[in-house]
């Protein structure tokens, strides 16, 4: 089953201690979009301007991803971010941000858009985001992310997304400031009181807790020796989790653990080169093996303890 995604599509100026690069292809539908189509067929709402590079577009387009929801405007330009983890790679510090075209993006859904089963509303204002959920029909699941702006800025639009779909995905930290409570997994239970059946929180190098009504699945991050690039880990981990949900067809609760290795496993090769270097010579064999590694390092056999 396909998927559909709304958000960003930019243009990243990077420094990491491994290094600076410019013109980074990122954004966050980028990401997301690119990690799940290893899975399935996605579909990509977003827009750019008229300095995006032919390449990038054909790289998109090699991975099978959609793009006839991309507009491109002539004579704007493309959403830019520049941003550096000198100091903390678990943290980015924002250098400057230029919302170019992307300060006017209004998706607009075709009919063949409207009807995807599986809907991801990326990390875009919820007003946008409610726009979007106006024009989907009856979809099998919607999943959304945000940030910390949109929670201290239009908290209570954003609690009438949340209030729409069945799956969150948040960040400890944000879940804490969403819900003012400073235990994970009592914020995780409060927003879950709001609609969402399945929230997910995303805990970078330390996995993710992913709280599906009564249960509680915690998914490691793989164990890397280095780290090249974070930008784009959360959406990566996003596109492995839904990609891998919309290939099973289920959203069972042993769907959505495996779905959250896979999750896991895709963000982990994200982040060994800049941008989406690494995911371009990405191969299905290597997923596996890597899906296999990290099921073998959370294995162990269930014994008494006292005997």
């Amino acid at each position: 089953m396909s998927i559909l995604v709304v958000g960003s599509v930019a243009y990243d100026n990077l420094e990491t201690p491994a290094g600076r690069r410019e013109r980074v292809l990122g954004g966050a539908a980028t990401h997301f979009s690119t990690a799940a189509s290893f899975f399935t067929t996605v579909h990509l709402i977003g827009v750019v301007g008229s300095d995006f590079e032919h390449a990038h577009m054909e790289f998109l387009k090699g991975r099978g991803i959609n793009l006839s929801g991309l507009k491109v405007v002539p004579d704007g330009k493309t959403f830019h971010w520049s941003g550096h983890y000198l100091n903390d790679l678990n943290q980015a510090e924002t250098l400057d941000t230029q919302l170019g075209v992307f300060a006017t993006f209004d998706p607009e859904l075709s009919e063949h858009h409207r009807e995807r089963p599986y809907i991801f509303l990326a990390n875009i204002h919820p007003e946008l985001q409610l726009k979007v959920l106006a024009q989907i029909k009856h979809p099998k699941l919607v999943a959304m992310d945000t940030m910390n702006m949109w929670i201290n800025t239009q908290r209570d639009t954003l609690q009438k997304v949340i209030e729409q779909v069945g799956m969150v995905f948040v960040n400890d930290g944000e879940a804490r400031l969403l819900t003012g409570l400073k235990n994970v997994t009592q914020a995780a239970r409060r927003i879950m009181e709001w609609g969402p059946k399945t929230v997910v929180i995303k805990r970078g190098e330390y996995g993710s807790l992913v709280y599906n009504g009564n249960r509680i699945f915690a998914a490691p991050a793989v164990p890397l020796l280095d780290v090249t690039d974070p930008t784009g880990a959360g959406d990566t981990f996003a596109g492995g989790f839904l990609g891998y949900l919309a290939r099973a067809g289920k959203i069972d609760d042993s769907s959505i653990r495996r779905a959250a290795v896979c999750g896991s496993v895709m963000a982990s090769f994200q982040v060994e080169d800049f941008g989406l270097d690494r995911l371009r010579d990405l191969t299905h064999g290597e997923i596996d093996e890597r899906f296999h590694e990290l099921t073998e390092l959370t294995q162990f056999d269930h014994m008494p303890v006292f005997v």
